[in-house]
């Protein structure tokens, strides 16, 4: 009798150690948040919240400074490589061969010739003519008038052929990464990608990184390609990175089944998590507060009245959505699980409660039959 009470003493005192956990209940996690220095902030998720978090989109490329470049992309730098054609009327020019004939216009090539270190293109019976900073039609009036009084009415046609100065850097998850030399037609940040081939992995699964001297912007390929402002203009050096940056979030708590799971669409609700994981577990759920842990972004947590200090990966948000209310079920629907999410259930305190009883009960039945086996030794 003596070990049978002592057993049944032992399991009621390590009752609540001994009842399953996959984390705090719901009031102790909106009891912390209200303390004094909370570490996190307590947001109850309903329409409005949801409207001021989708009004504060996240930041694009319109943060550079400037965000669509209005500089010049066709200018020549030291090292560009240029083709030079030189026309003269008529025979008897600098350029003339004897088998041409007379009254045509004799053309002469030079394909390929360095800029050099200094700025000059080096021109046949012409000298150095300085074309750094030029455009390829002013290069090419600079070089009509250096061979003015030496050629017979030369007309000049100058193309880049490679320019390191009005190029950017593209690398990262494309099919050609590389130097692109930025033209007229061809300097928008979906010129230069499709330019290079396009993009290796899903667009919600890539991020693509501008780099603009010390600034740099991120976005990911999807939102760009939503956002037609965001296709901005490149600015020569510019680096463009594409970075392979799959989203997961992940399900604890009082759910069919818990895991780290892809956002393998473009987009996914609060709903389309909790189905994922099987729903709700009806025997163990506290529906009243399903959370959802996030950083949030500045900008958003001001737009919410939240004054918690920002942490290197944002402000600790906490959102408490009550699915026994039928309204909590369209917000669900509507609210946007983003990448590190952390969708988080409790167990329901009658459920706590069941379990303690349950473990009372095993304990009776315990002391019971230790005391029929005492008497009838």
């Amino acid at each position: 009798m003596r070990c049978a009470i002592f057993l049944t003493t032992a399991l009621a005192v390590g009752a609540c150690s001994a009842f399953p956990h996959d984390g705090p209940s719901g009031p102790s996690v909106e009891e912390a948040a209200s303390k004094a220095a909370p570490k996190f902030a307590f947001v109850d998720l309903n329409y409005r919240v949801d409207e001021l978090i989708a009004a504060q989109p996240p930041a694009s490329f319109t943060g550079l400074a400037p965000a669509s470049s209005d500089a010049p992309v066709d200018l020549i730098a030291p090292g560009d490589v240029l083709a030079v054609s030189v026309f003269e009327a008529g025979v008897g020019g600098l350029f003339a061969r004897p088998a041409e004939v007379a009254g045509g216009a004799t053309p002469e090539s030079f394909p390929h010739m360095v800029v050099d270190s200094r700025g000059m293109l080096s021109i046949p019976f012409a000298g150095d003519v300085l074309v750094a900073g030029l455009t390829p039609r002013a290069a090419s009036d600079a070089i009509r008038a250096a061979l003015h009084g030496r050629a017979v009415d030369p007309q000049v046609a100058v193309t880049r052929v490679e320019s390191a100065g009005g190029s950017v850097t593209l690398m990262g998850e494309v099919r050609n990464s590389g130097r692109i030399m930025l033209a007229p037609n061809n300097d928008r940040l979906l010129d230069v990608i499709a330019t290079a081939g396009g993009i290796t992995k899903p667009p919600w699964n890539i991020e693509v990184a501008v780099v603009r001297g010390t600034m740099t912007a991120h976005e990911s390929f999807a939102d760009l390609l939503r956002n037609p402002a965001d296709n901005i203009r490149l600015a020569p050096h510019d680096q463009v990175r594409l970075l392979y940056a799959p989203r997961r979030y992940a399900t604890f708590g009082a759910l069919a089944h818990n895991a780290q799971a892809p956002i393998e669409d473009e987009d996914i609700t609060l709903a389309g998590a909790i189905s994922r994981a099987g729903g709700l577990d009806p025997n163990a759920a506290d529906g009243a507060y399903v959370l959802v842990f996030r950083f949030e972004r500045p900008a958003v947590a001001a737009a919410l009245g939240v004054a918690q200090p920002p942490s290197p990966r944002g402000v600790p948000i906490i959102y408490r959505l009550n699915l026994r209310d039928p309204q909590g079920f369209f917000v669900a629907n509507n609210f946007g699980i983003r990448p590190d999410d952390l969708v988080y259930v409790p167990q329901a305190r009658i459920s706590q409660a069941r379990q303690f009883i349950d473990l009372v009960t095993q304990a009776s039945a315990i002391a019971y039959n230790v005391r029929v086996t005492s008497v009838l030794q």
